[in-house]
């Protein structure tokens, strides 16, 4: 397969085509920078976008480094053919109707089927897609405007829609864009293949990924080992739901998960910061782009108004930072650069005494962000006054001072506006170029600060693979409770002593030999507590077998009644297409759905992956022990998640999904005291 740096970085480009779409792509690329020859395409036409036109290929006075196909999708797959054969780097396919089309046309996949043949080892970005645009190189195979400058090293940006792309060049941040890629269709070069191919360019700091679905997880995970592998981070904005995630639920766990807490399990499993918005994509990637990630969300701020110190505070306990005490060192250094009359504390207010004295400004902010308070980042608030009305030179004293404080305390500085407009872009650069991060608009400032805690400096270590989700071969049924219980003991999941029960009688006997008090359970019924179908603590055969005669059920279920419970969790796996098999833990019980405080993980994941999961619920406490109440085993309920994960891993191409609620969690173990698997046969 032909490298893609030929086709990002051309040194010949034709462009095949003569519509108003082709104009653009030769004038946005000369506009864009490149110098290289251009050679437009087209039968009739003696010039196109101000460049002379040649017939036909075999009229080239070389070959092309890369290309942009703007004909119809038919005429797209032959020109392809004919660049490969002619020994083209790479081509942008912008016709639409291919197998993003197949619900309008039949032959939609076939068709994409037959490009990808033609292209051969030619690289083929799309189809259905605007192409590339290279800031570093001044290339623009692309068919619209975009809001991009050249720049000497930046980031790029990845994504399946051009629209949103194109609206992220416009940004007036300062963000410094090298490249954005629109992946199309992905027919034969996918999102991953591109993200190596940019981050393996040394001009390249940090990668932003636009993402719609994730069609090849092996390949999504060489992406991230070798973004680790280089150092350099990625940050994702995800949308979109997999229906198949969900399709057929019958478990509490898969309405909790489905394909948004595959996704973002994957995401923090494979290192790579996630974000909720653009312009928190935005502001994440400046942060990237300075320090590569930070080592913690431990953060300084300093501003001259009591006013933005709470908001800071307020919004920052949101966003999920922290504001680390002051260390008498700091305290020391402040209280000498502030005088007596200025109360301290972290986000600092340092009042208006020192406005003006750069010296004094200095001196604030570096003890502020006293490299032995290991932080991640050192945080000035400042808004400009608009430049339309006043100069600023005050405020310039400022941003000099937080350079002075990263050179001298080596802790990552920022600049923080309340307002995104505080920071104009012209101030943003300024700060870039000094190696201060401006980040505009303080809500987003603060979230993308958390976000970029999630990318460690110098990358994670690679985690074992995804358990893929195999293709089985037949329907899935729901197992009886013995059943799956059965499974699940095989595995090492403790679960209570049983009996089963063809009516009330033997019921009654069965509870018998179990010894009293007994649960008794209703079988074939997915949601029991729902349906009538489980009494607990019945302390006699009459009770059970009354209780039986009442149940709206076959078939019978006698267990032991588990007692000394210390905490009821959820433990489910869905089985999810896209990410894999999804692991969630969390509160459990009749009220799972109702608090819905849960954390999901991928499979194969490691004890420290589950300890973290269960010790970031927000009823964490109930298991380690609250207000004099003992805690829960927890070797015995990581000993739970590792079994059923052995479970899933021995059965990838038959299993739908399990669920354990709830685990009752007691001092000494952890008993499987309700379970359902949906499986094939």
């Amino acid at each position: 397969m032909s490298p893609l740096s030929r086709f990002f970085s051309p040194k010949a480009i034709t462009v095949i085509g003569g519509g108003a779409w082709c104009e653009a792509v030769v004038r946005q690329c000369r506009a864009t920078g490149f110098t290289g020859p251009i050679w437009p395409l087209h039968p009739k036409k003696s010039e196109v976008g101000g460049e002379p036109a040649y017939p036909d290929l075999a009229s080239l006075p070389g070959v092309p480094d890369a290309a942009f196909i703007g004909v119809n999708r038919a005429l797209t797959v032959k020109m392809a053919g004919a660049l490969s054969h002619m020994g083209c780097g790479g081509a942008v396919c912008f016709a639409a109707g291919f197998s993003e089309a197949v619900s309008e046309l039949a032959d939609g996949d076939d068709l994409q089927a037959e490009l990808v043949e033609a292209a051969g080892d030619m690289r083929v970005l799309g189809p259905n897609c605007y192409g590339i645009v290279n800031a570093l190189d001044g290339v623009a195979l692309w068919p619209d405007r975009h809001g991009m400058s050249p720049v000497e090293s930046g980031v790029a940006v990845i994504g399946q829609s051009s629209n949103v792309l194109i609206n992220l060049t416009m940004q007036r941040r300062g963000l410094p864009l090298a490249a954005v890629v629109a992946a199309g269709n992905q027919a034969q070069t996918s999102m991953s293949d591109l993200g190596i191919a940019l981050l393996e360019d040394p001009r390249i700091t940090a990668l932003g990924l636009h993402i719609e679905g994730i069609s090849d997880l092996p390949a999504f995970e060489a992406l991230a080992a070798r973004a680790a592998e280089l150092g350099k981070p990625i940050v994702a904005l995800r949308v979109g739901a997999s229906e198949q995630a969900q399709a057929a639920a019958v478990s509490h766990t898969a309405s909790l998960t489905g394909s948004d807490a595959g996704a973002r399990a994957l995401l923090r499993r494979l290192g790579i910061a996630q974000v909720e918005t653009p312009t928190e994509l935005v502001e994440t990637l400046k942060i990237l782009h300075v320090t590569g990630g930070l080592r913690s969300a431990r953060i300084a701020s300093a501003s001259c108004s009591g006013g933005e110190a709470s908001l800071m505070a307020d919004m920052g306990e949101i966003a999920g930072v922290a504001y680390p005490a002051l260390t008498d060192t700091q305290k020391t250094g402040l209280r000498a650069a502030l005088g007596p009359k200025v109360a301290l504390a972290n986000p600092l207010d340092y009042n208006t005494y020192i406005w003006g004295d750069e010296d004094a400004l200095t001196a604030t902010f570096t003890a502020l962000c006293d490299a032995g308070a290991a932080l991640g980042l050192g945080c000035v608030v400042v808004d400009y006054p608009r430049d339309d009305r006043f100069d600023a030179p005050d405020y310039d004293q400022v941003l000099r001072a937080v350079a002075k404080t990263r050179d001298a305390t080596g802790t990552p500085m920022a600049m923080v506006s309340l307002l995104a407009e505080g920071l104009p872009e012209p101030v943003a650069r300024r700060a870039l170029e000094m190696g201060v991060v401006p980040l505009c608009g303080m809500g987003d400032a603060l979230k993308a600060i958390r976000a970029a805690v999630a990318v460690p400096p110098g990358g994670n270590a690679r985690p074992d693979p995804v358990t893929l989700p195999l293709n089985g071969s037949g329907a899935a049924r729901v197992f009886s409770e013995a059943e799956a219980k059965a499974l699940l003991s095989g595995v090492g999941v403790r679960v209570p002593g049983s009996g089963r029960a063809a009516d009330a009688a033997t019921a009654a006997e069965a509870a018998a030999r179990i010894g009293f008090p007994v649960v008794l359970k209703g079988e074939g019924i997915a949601h029991k507590t729902e349906a009538g179908a489980v009494v607990l603590n019945l302390a006699s055969a009459q009770e059970v077998s009354d209780a039986a005669a009442r149940m709206p059920a076959e078939s019978f279920l006698v267990e032991e009644m588990i007692t000394g419970t210390v905490a009821e969790l959820i433990l489910g796996v869905t089985r999810d297409p896209a990410h894999g098999f999804v692991l969630t833990l969390g509160l459990g019980g009749i009220l799972t759905e109702l608090i819905r405080d849960t954390a999901s993980v991928l499979i194969p994941a490691s004890r420290d992956d589950i300890a973290g999961a269960l010790q970031s619920l927000r009823t964490a406490p109930l298991l380690t022990g609250y207000r004099g109440r003992p805690g829960a085993d927890m070797d015995a309920i990581i000993d739970t998640a590792m079994a059923l994960q052995t479970l899933v891993q021995d059965n990838a191409s038959a299993l739908h999904e399990i669920e354990i609620n709830p685990l009752i969690c007691r001092a000494t173990d952890a008993v499987a005291a309700d379970a359902l698997i949906r499986m094939e046969e």
